[in-house]
């Protein structure tokens, strides 16, 4: 029984955590997170290109230029 419990203690985190992977697999949730992630992403990048207008302009003239 001691070595569950250190087991258990050990490795609790990782357990948790493939037990909730199960979970969003089965329900098909990974879809709709992936959907919320894809949509804060792009929130967040508009969000920055907005008030580094010259900054983004100057590496994309850049990149372009590279090209």
């Amino acid at each position: 029984m001691d070595n569950f419990k250190e087991f258990w203690n050990q490795f609790k985190g990782a357990i948790i955590g493939v037990i909730i992977a199960i979970l969003i697999l089965i329900t098909r949730l990974h879809d709709l997170i992936l959907a919320i992630v894809v949509l804060l992403l792009g929130a967040f990048m508009g969000n920055y290109v907005q008030h580094n207008k010259e900054y983004v302009k100057e590496k994309l003239k850049k990149f372009i230029d590279k090209m």
